[in-house]
This record gives structure tokens, C-alpha cells and sequence, in this order.
């Protein structure tokens, strides 16, 4: 059997971390060093699957669930095929 994704508009916003403002529920957490100076940053957000942190890279998507409390990632390739922007 073959299926068709339901048309649905999502809200969704791409994460540069140089761009702000960043999209709704992203986190940055800073690694340091024995010293206290930062070694990496890491960026993330929480997703209502788990409630565990996911890891965001450069050019990553975040999209709004349905519940409109919690986000979830999308990797920009993925992104391409699935959506198309909405003229509001």
C-alpha cells in the first residue's frame, strides 16, 4: 500500500546560530574546561517524545508539534522534500 501525506501548515523555523532571534525552544548550553574558560557550545531542544534534549546543527529546521507547546528538529535535506513555504 502507498500513502499520502495529510497537507498541513507547519510553523518552523531554520537554526543559525549566528542569525538571531533563533527559533522558539532553542537552548544553548556551554561546555568549560578544569579552568572555567568555554570549550563548546552546544545547541538544542527538548522534544515532547522523550523529553530528552536533542542536538542541533548549523541549518537544522525546528519545527512546532501540533500541541503547540513543544518543538521537534528536522535535518535541512529532509525539510526540502517534505515542505514548501506557505504565502500568509
Amino acid at each position: 500500500m502507498k500513502f499520502r501525506k495529510k497537507p498541513v501548515v507547519v510553523e518552523a523555523g531554520q537554526f543559525l546560530p549566528d542569525v538571531r532571534p533563533w527559533p522558539k525552544g532553542v537552548q544553548r548550553r556551554e561546555i568549560f574546561d578544569d579552568h572555567g574558560e568555554v570549550i563548546n557550545v552546544i545547541f538544542s531542544i527538548v522534544t515532547i517524545h522523550s523529553g530528552q534534549s536533542v542536538d542541533l546543527e548549523p541549518g537544522d529546521w525546528v519545527l512546532l508539534e501540533p500541541d503547540g507547546r513543544h518543538y521537534y528538529p528536522c535535518k535541512p535535506e529532509i525539510f526540502e522534500k517534505t515542505y514548501e513555504r506557505v504565502e500568509e
